[in-house]
């Protein structure tokens, strides 16, 4: 019930409270002096008409004494008038039975009002010749204190009326301020800091109010405060401290990216040979200013060209890297000559003609992220026999369109027979108490002899032609059997694809089924990467909402800073970050993977968002999570 509502109540409740007391004394006060003035006005009626007949009592059965007694009686106000002798004998009894007219019994019942009687002696001389007893009758007392019941009742309420109406305007424009201020901490706590412009004109509500907006304030710098170190952080980790060039776990993830989304692109692997050599000769600020050069001739293609297009990498000693989106065999080689030039010229500087080589492949979208690499040393080792400062390049095959082809028959008839299986593995586990928080809902799809099929290229090709809807349908009704069958309580991981999602059947038949199932549904966590996420924000976004409308919750997974900016969970508010393997792995020597974590820690705790790690590997590293307070990690 709304505050409003309460003091409402509560306030017409000591309206009616107050009002009841003082009809019932009114009415008792107007009952008691009604009483008296029928008891004043019997004594006033039977001491004067007992001295009008006074002088005639001399002859009791004398007319005229029955005519001035019924002419005081006939006017209606009395019940009865009887007038005895001196020897108590009756003379004269008029009656009048008359009720008050318009006036209920239960009223009469309830307050119930006696006859007044009086009486008065007549003498004749100085001796008693008779007694007159006059009673009032009731009814017209009871008619006026009914009237005037009812009169006060009416004015009582409308009195109320009015009181309610006035009071219910005073509670709005009060307690609007109040609400605004329950909705200013409703969007606080989704992570939109706003402020009241329009403080209330009460007191101590407006005092609240600039307290709220110093509130939201505070928390938005600390949280402004927080995304500045994350970006440092962030930065720290993607960058090689020496060149400035990305590193070597950025170059996997992004080679990995490519391949779901079918990017076309080239791998140049870039060697400096000489550096051994160099290393002997050379002193350690020589290699630095070397290295420092060579990547900057690394550089060059990628600041001449849109830096989304081409990245340049450090991968470790003297072996750098340029991934390439683009299908232009003409332009990977224009690229590969001026790196040539320009590697023949800063060898010159060093005294060493053969300073490095590069080796080019195309990459297969059928292959994976390591055959990419190998094909790509496999050039290089092709260039360093072509001659000094060479390159070689790498293409795909002509048979990827055929197997394409029979990618794609494939994919369609495991999805159509449900050809597959999905295992639970990865089980992620609560530091403190062990206790199982999700488990990793894995899908295996199988070909006609039951052999399993590489996972990657049949989730590429199912994404590619449409096939994936069917595909998550499916596996998605699998884990809800397995969830209803087994009993268990933890959450399960469903990695849903983002071509599903953004399908207006897919969600219809999405929302129908979390609406029958309700607490199965529940147990349910879709998972999306964060390189998925970070291409199409706003159809996860809109996912993300409609879901946590039907009750279910999501997971951001593979969370690491150059695949989502770190400011896009508030928009996105997901229920957990999954961290990917390279953030967790090695935290407990590395101060700016400790730093970047923590720092994301804190800002989910700000924005209610739970963080996981993934396939932590040593015990150390184990333990520096649970020191800093993750919620769970997998080993």
């Amino acid at each position: 019930m709304s505050l409003s509502k309460q003091l409402l109540i509560l306030v017409s409740a000591l309206f009616m409270l107050i009002f009841g007391v003082n009809l019932a004394l009114s009415i008792n006060n107007s009952k008691t002096y009604l009483e008296n003035e029928s008891l004043n006005h019997a004594q006033d009626t039977a001491t004067s008409l007992g001295l009008s007949i006074s002088p005639y009592m001399k002859s009791p059965r004398d007319p005229i004494i029955q005519a001035m007694v019924s002419a005081v009686f006939d006017m209606g106000y009395y019940q009865q008038i009887r007038l005895l002798d001196a020897g108590g004998s009756e003379l004269i009894s008029l009656n009048n039975t008359r009720r008050a007219a318009g006036v209920p019994d239960w009223f009469i019942a309830l307050l119930p009002i006696s006859p007044a009687v009086a009486q008065s002696e007549i003498s004749s001389g100085w001796t008693i010749s008779g007694t007159i007893y006059v009673s009032v009758n009731p009814a017209y007392a009871y008619s006026a204190l009914y009237q005037q019941a009812k009169t006060s009742l009416s004015y009582s309420l409308a009195a109320l009326i009015v009181s309610i109406l006035t009071l219910t305007l005073l509670l709005r424009l009060t307690l609007a301020s109040l609400k605004s201020m329950g909705h200013q901490a409703k969007r606080i706590a989704e992570g939109h800091f706003e402020k009241l412009e329009k403080l209330p004109w009460t007191s101590d509500v407006k005092e609240l109010a600039l307290t709220m907006n110093s509130m939201s304030q505070k928390i938005q710098d600390t949280i402004q405060s927080l995304r500045d170190k994350l970006e440092i952080s962030a930065e720290k980790l993607l960058r090689d401290p020496l060149t400035g060039l990305y590193t070597k776990s950025l170059l996997d993830s992004d080679i990995t990216h490519l391949l779901g989304l079918h990017t076309p692109a080239f791998l140049l692997l870039i060697k400096v040979d000489s550096l051994p050599e160099l290393i002997k000769e050379q002193g350690s600020d020589t290699i630095d200013r070397l290295l420092q050069e060579f990547a900057g001739l690394i550089r060059r293609p990628a600041e001449a060209a849109d830096a989304s297009r081409i990245k340049a990498y450090r991968l470790y000693g003297g072996e750098f890297a340029l991934l390439i989106e683009t299908d232009d065999v003409e332009k990977i080689k224009t690229v590969c000559e001026a790196l040539s030039r320009d590697m023949l010229e800063l060898g010159r500087q060093f005294d060493k003609a053969d300073l490095a080589h590069i080796g080019a492949c195309q990459i297969n979208p059928l292959e994976s992220a390591d055959s990419i690499k190998i094909a790509a040393q496999e050039a290089y080792e092709q260039a360093s026999l072509i001659g000094p400062n060479s390159y070689h390049i790498n293409l795909a095959g002509q048979h990827i369109a055929r197997d394409i082809a029979a990618w794609k028959s494939l994919v369609f008839e495991c999805v159509d027979s449900s050809n597959y299986t999905v295992a639970y593995t990865n089980p992620i586990l609560a530091p403190n108490s062990g206790r199982i928080i999700m488990e990793e809902a894995i899908s295996q799809a199988h070909d006609r002899q039951g052999q399993p099929i590489a996972i990657g290229p049949f989730i590429s090709i199912a994404e590619k032609y449409a096939k994936i809807i069917d595909f998550d349908k499916g596996v998605i009704l699998k884990v809800l059997d397995y969830i209803q069958q087994s009993g268990i309580e933890h959450a399960l991981a469903v990695n849903v694809s983002s071509r599903s999602i953004k399908n207006a059947e897919f969600m219809a038949w999405l929302e129908a089924l979390t609406k029958q199932n309700r607490a199965a549904t529940r147990q349910l966590v879709f998972g999306f990467s964060a390189y998925a996420v970070g291409k199409d924000v706003n159809a996860h976004v809109s996912f993300f909402y409609s879901l946590h409308q039907w009750g279910g919750r999501v997971m951001i997974k593979r969370f690491e800073p150059q695949s989502l900016p770190p400011s896009i969970n508030k928009q996105l508010k997901p229920d957990f970050i999954r961290l990917a393997r390279d953030i967790g792995n090695g935290i407990g020597k590395s101060p700016q993977k400790l730093e970047f974590v923590t720092t994301v820690l804190e800002m989910s705790k700000l924005l209610g968002i739970s963080v996981l790690a993934e396939n932590i590997l040593a015990d150390e590293d184990h333990q520096a999570l649970h020191k800093i307070g993750i919620m769970g990690v997998s080993r």
